[in-house]
């Protein structure tokens, strides 16, 4: 079984990629960024064309979210034809959404492979949706997803044999949109259990921690008011990440106090949330937030909503909390309880220790995923056999 992985970004693809690698399928990584940032692979399976994704990274990066979206749409379709044009023979390509159109053509007429589309999201129109709805609450004009970036993801959709999902939430928000249920596969992503763990915690003060963006998506309005409302004397709210332009003016706003820490190496990433007492994602929209099983590595319980894919990483009530979206009055009436009953938050992080641990890490999830390879495949030439016979 020869696999061929292709993602412009790193996300989790390099992961599966080195999962395939483990079991001795990987073929070879298509990626957009450089070959000396792809850790863990042989560099002779690593085709690599940065040209276009590096400047919209860096453009990201400085809040220049205009020039950023402009050039991610031009590099989103030249990657792709750039890849279409050396793609190899394969059995299976499995592709992130939005960048592999043009080459799961490719991969399926010149070469019969089995074609992925990995969505690491809620269906595109649910996400839309939500959004639009989210930044029209917030006062703030919402930019929108490219016309073209939704037809090409729509079309993957329609066009690939198999839709990856890694959320019990994603796999909802596509049935609802009409995507058939046999065209889907759940394998929730794992994490790394050798770079995540606890560490000592250096005080007794109750810290909130939050990772990721600051921004519309992840709701962080909902965690200054949830934190206003609980009053926690003493508290420490941290955030680590970096802020979006769009939510400057409703942080600068904030009356709640809280630590701005930017961008964390993920390197770093596992001494705060040691140092956290609960890590709280409020978010609207995501497929499987990798921070929630980061923090329960560290022995952290988690207090997430309903649209994060919390339900595939913990129960509710007993590693953590899963709220519903826009409500900070639970999100409170959870942080309060914490509080107060520190002996329940630690039997929580212990819990929260020892079921991210029997998940099994990333090697789960490549094990996981080459069986859906390996299913489908015979299960397609069994229909094919049965049709020539």
């Amino acid at each position: 079984m020869k696999i061929a992985i292709a993602s412009a970004g790193r996300f989790h693809a390099f992961d599966l990629a080195r999962q395939m690698e483990r079991l001795g399928y990987l073929d070879r990584l298509y990626t957009a960024y450089p070959r000396f940032k792809v850790d863990g692979l042989p560099t002779s399976k690593v085709s690599t064309s940065p040209w276009l994704m590096v400047p919209a990274a860096i453009a990201g990066r400085f809040g220049l979210n205009a020039v950023r979206d402009r050039l991610n749409l031009a590099a989103i379709e030249s990657f792709d034809r750039w890849m279409a044009g050396r793609i190899e023979p394969c059995d299976v390509f499995h592709c992130l959404s939005q960048f592999g159109m043009i080459s799961h053509r490719a991969a399926r007429e010149r070469f019969g492979a089995l074609t992925i589309c990995d969505r690491g999201s809620s269906h595109i129109l649910y996400q839309d949706a939500i959004l639009h709805e989210e930044y029209e609450r917030l006062g703030v004009r919402y930019p929108g997803i490219p016309a073209r970036l939704l037809e090409r993801e729509l079309a993957e959709y329609e066009y690939c044999d198999l839709i990856t999902v890694p959320s019990s939430f994603v796999m909802r928000s596509f049935v609802e949109r009409g995507v058939a249920r046999d065209k889907l596969r759940l394998n929730p992503y794992g994490v790394d259990l050798s770079m995540f763990h606890p560490m000592p915690k250096r005080d007794a003060v109750f810290r909130v921690l939050f990772v990721g963006s600051v921004s519309v998506r992840k709701g962080i309005a909902y965690l200054f008011e949830a934190v206003k409302r609980a009053a926690i004397a003493g508290g420490d709210l941290v955030l680590a990440g970096a802020v979006d332009p769009e939510m400057q003016a409703i942080v600068e706003r904030t009356q709640v106090p809280f630590r701005q820490l930017g961008a964390v190496p993920r390197a770093q990433l596992a001494e705060h949330y040691s140092q956290a007492s609960v890590l709280v994602l409020p978010s609207l929209e995501e497929g499987l937030a990798l921070v929630q099983a980061q923090a329960m590595a560290c022995g952290v319980p988690v207090i997430a909503t309903t649209n994060t894919g919390a339900e595939d990483l913990f129960t509710d009530g007993v590693e953590g909390f899963i709220v519903p979206i826009r409500d900070p009055d639970a999100i409170a009436e959870k942080l309060v309880y914490l509080h107060e009953h520190p002996e329940a938050r630690d039997a929580m992080g212990t819990a929260a220790l020892a079921r991210v641990q029997s998940l099994g890490g990333w090697n789960s999830y490549g094990e996981r995923m080459a069986g859906i390879y390996r299913a489908a495949l015979e299960a397609r030439s069994t229909n094919s056999a049965r049709l020539d016979s």
